[in-house]
């Protein structure tokens, strides 16, 4: 059993951060939970603070309250991905946290990151990228993890299908692929950072168990699994463009409307870039040079699903 630590955990109220929350503590690790807001909530296996991340003295006050910490851990993320979040969370919130880190003489920070960040076109991808070099400068130990896609992103048209509608795909259903990683895989990954040295000063792309699969290949499984032909209706990327295209021009006059525009354009990157580790040389996606960790399969969720279990909770960048 490695040793136990005392671990700051960001972003514990998401499905990611209630996981690595539970994780850490089966591990025999103290974990405190920085947290925005009240009511307090609960969370399994962590102590709970109330701090505003983005605000210095309350992190220090709060947070950190001149206690020791081993490491800070990651899972916080801008709710919307749209600039004005994107850059008070996933970047100046985070440069924020990595100030009074150090202050409070925190040696490793674990830094849950995206793997779209490859290739980025967005702002909240910009903004993850400028904190990313911000950490590795910073001469603190780092661990900076890129998943692909998670389940909550793509279970989304299980009800739908299963009211008897067709399973909605871009294009013919194979312009992306990915390899969906559960919470809890995702949340020992992360706790694995603290102790496997071949993760330290790392950027580590991780995917979930198993071979990519394509939008076709999950509805095809939910049909099988469902026991009907598979039906689906597909949606041209242009109609993505043209809705692009009409509120960039909206949002000219009424600049509120920029943000809805930049949510269309998170959805056509999504819809249209598969989520795994990009060749730097050919610059396309590569699914075999993508790792995989676990042994939860997407499939493994849509059967548990089918049979009743709670569908997890979605995310805001869900495409459908």
């Amino acid at each position: 059993m490695p040793n136990s630590l005392r671990v700051c955990l960001l972003g514990a109220t998401g499905t990611i951060g209630r996981a690595t929350a539970r994780t850490l503590a089966s591990r025999g690790h103290a974990v405190v939970c920085f947290v925005r807001g009240e009511p307090k909530p609960s969370l399994d296996g962590g102590t709970v603070r109330i701090v505003d991340v983005t605000d210095a003295a309350s992190l220090a006050a709060d947070g950190f309250r001149g206690e020791r910490f081993d490491a800070v851990i990651s899972c916080m993320a801008s709710r919307t991905g749209v600039p004005r979040d994107a850059w008070a969370i996933d970047y100046r919130a985070h440069v924020t946290v990595l100030e009074a880190a150090r202050n409070a003489g925190v040696g490793h920070v674990v830094l849950l990151s995206a793997i779209c960040v490859q290739k980025p076109m967005l702002a909240f991808q910009h903004a993850k990228l400028a904190f990313e070099r911000e950490l590795i400068a910073s001469g603190l130990r780092y661990s900076i993890v890129r998943p692909t896609a998670f389940f909550k992103s793509l279970t989304g048209q299980i009800e739908r299908v299963r009211g008897g509608k067709p399973f909605l795909v871009f294009g013919d259903g194979t312009l992306t692929a990915c390899k969906p990683i559960s919470d809890d895989d995702l949340a020992a990954y992360l706790a694995d950072c603290l102790d496997d040295e071949r993760r330290w000063d790392r950027i580590l792309p991780i995917g979930g168990p198993g071979p990519a699969i394509t939008p076709r290949d999950q509805g095809t499984f939910l049909f099988e699994l469902l026991g009907r032909p598979p039906r689906f209706q597909h949606v041209s990327v242009k109609l993505l463009d043209v809705i692009i295209a009409a509120l960039s021009i909206v949002a000219r006059i009424v600049p509120s409307v920029a943000e809805k525009a930049e949510l269309a354009r998170i959805g056509r990157y999504y819809a249209t870039e598969s989520m795994l580790v990009l060749d730097p040389g050919t610059r396309r996606y590569d699914a075999d040079a993508t790792p995989s960790t676990g042994s939860t399969t997407l499939f493994d969720a849509y059967r548990a699903i089918i049979a009743g279990a709670a569908a997890p909770e979605r995310g805001d960048h869900a495409v459908f």
